[in-house]
């Protein structure tokens, strides 16, 4: 059974900080491509930033600077901290892994980002 359980939401300041885990299992993570997207209420759902199986990077502009991707093999883990927040940022987060050997696709539950004063 192939999971993918996303932690570190929060409710937090404008400027504030967050750190989004997520951790996979049930799949052979060094061949997946990682990615954490995002929702906005009315919104579609919209790519953040994706790290490859080389550890490559791409991130939206809207974030670039201030969120980065990173991934920990070993862990099966891929990690985004979240600087200078603002209330454009608030969303439901979702981590994503896209296999690169298949056609496979999976998508956590989600973890509510709110920034609010």
């Amino acid at each position: 059974q192939v999971r993918l359980v996303e932690s570190g939401g929060g409710l937090v300041q404008p400027g504030g900080s967050l750190r989004l885990s997520c951790v996979a299992s049930g799949i052979i993570f060094n061949v997946y491509t990682m990615g954490w997207y995002r929702q906005a209420p009315g919104k579609k759902r919209e790519l953040v930033a994706v790290i490859g199986v080389g550890s490559t990077t791409n991130y939206a502009d809207s974030v670039k600077g201030r969120f980065t991707i990173s991934r920990d093999n070993a862990k099966n883990a891929v990690y985004l901290p979240m600087n200078s927040l603002s209330p454009e940022d608030t969303a439901v987060y979702y981590c994503n892994a896209a296999s690169t050997v298949g056609s496979s696709v999976y998508w956590g539950q989600g973890t509510q980002v709110t920034v609010s004063s």
